[in-house]
């Protein structure tokens, strides 16, 4: 059975909140990162191990982790909540779908309806949106709306004055084995940017953003801050992101080798999975580091 006293003490509430207030706290107090993918390890999406990891072990997760331990929250206070799959087209090219690898959720709780995500890593939802098109919310100064197209709805935030696309899905849920298999693609595949790149992401709740990351080819690695009207890149060398995880995201417990790859300290603790992959999956990921890039979704 879901702990959802935990949860709440872990997101720094109690009793018994709404969704609203629910999905911000988690969005600014459970980070997102690949920090397993990108290592080589399991990524569960078993109740008990998101638990374990979110929870107990206070680590974040990528969408598949975050939106699943919001739903499994959301269901133990009577929230009815369905799962849709999303393609993201963040930075992507005309004409060149990506696969669905990003969860949302749909929740029908409080008489209404509503668009969940609390697992975008590039900035996303503070709050929920009412579901489906509509007018824009602001939300501590950044700007979201949903409109329809074709077949699909598309998130949209507002930047310079325009308004771009952050993720397109047909409103239509998904069952769980879906999801399982999208988790498993996006966590194993060669050219997935969650094995490849690194990427780690907090938010407040005065609408600041702090992203780790190194997906952009042309800057490398960086720290970027970013409020709405401001956006702050900073170049990091790679032996500061162990200290940068921990004092800046609240992740310690990482490590370089002397290849410089990335490493949890104690690699049993590191995912919330029962089971490890053959050599902790580090062979996989250095085969991947010594290859560079496959491209990036």
């Amino acid at each position: 059975m879901f702990d959802l006293d935990a949860y709440l003490e872990r997101i720094g509430l109690s009793g018994r909140p709404g969704i609203a207030e629910v999905h911000r706290a988690q969005v600014t107090s459970i980070p997102f990162e690949n920090l397993d993918p990108y290592c080589g390890l399991p990524v569960s999406l078993a109740v008990p191990d998101l638990e374990r990891k979110l929870i107990v072990g206070r680590r974040g997760g990528y969408c598949f982790e975050l939106n699943m331990l919001l739903k499994a929250a959301l269901e133990a206070v009577g929230a009815r909540v369905d799962l849709l799959l999303a393609r993201s087209r963040v930075g992507s090219r005309a004409g060149v779908p990506r696969p669905r690898t990003h969860l949302v959720l749909r929740v029908c709780a409080e008489d209404a309806v509503w668009h969940a995500d609390v697992g975008f890593g590039l900035g996303g939802l503070l709050d929920p949106l009412p579901f489906g098109p509509g007018t824009e919310h602001a939300q501590s100064g950044w700007r979201f709306r949903i409109v329809e197209e074709q077949r699909e709805f598309v998130l949209q935030t507002a930047q310079e004055g325009e308004w771009v696309d952050i993720y397109g899905f047909p409103p239509e849920p998904v069952p769980l084995v879906d999801v399982e298999t999208s988790n498993w693609f996006t966590s194993t595949y060669p050219g997935s940017p969650f094995l490849t790149g690194l990427i780690v992401n907090a938010q407040a709740n005065d609408g600041s953003r702090v992203l780790l990351s190194d997906w952009n080819r042309h800057n490398g690695l960086v720290l970027r801050e970013q409020v709405p009207t401001r956006d702050t890149i900073t170049p990091i060398q790679r032996d500061a992101v162990p200290q940068l995880l921990a004092t800046r995201f609240g992740l310690p417990g990482y490590t370089l080798t002397r290849e410089s790859y990335l490493v949890p300290v104690q690699p049993a603790l590191a995912s919330g999975a029962r089971s490890q992959p053959p050599n902790g999956g580090l062979t996989l990921h250095r085969q991947l580091a010594s290859r560079g890039r496959e491209g990036g979704w």
